[in-house]
């Protein structure tokens, strides 16, 4: 999975949780979604696209390094 997919994944698997872009991180290796070892630069990639994410509205920047689910991409 693309860091920029596993990053979204771990946000719509709790959306309600404003989570630190260490803690999406943590979650996206626990699940398998990203293997550091054959994606070498995931984790700048999650940071990346955590940012530019929240910068098009697909999902909320809460505080800084921390983000959650668009409210309104929750339906």
């Amino acid at each position: 999975m693309e860091p920029r997919e596993a990053a979204r994944k771990v946000l719509d698997d709790d959306p309600d949780a404003e989570l630190h872009w260490t803690v999406i991180w943590d979650r996206a290796l626990k699940a398998g979604y990203i293997d550091p070892f054959t994606q070498p630069g995931a984790r700048d990639e999650v940071v990346a696209a955590l940012s530019a994410a929240a910068k098009q509205g697909e999902i909320e920047r809460t505080s800084k390094g921390t983000y959650r689910a668009s409210k309104a991409s929750q339906g």
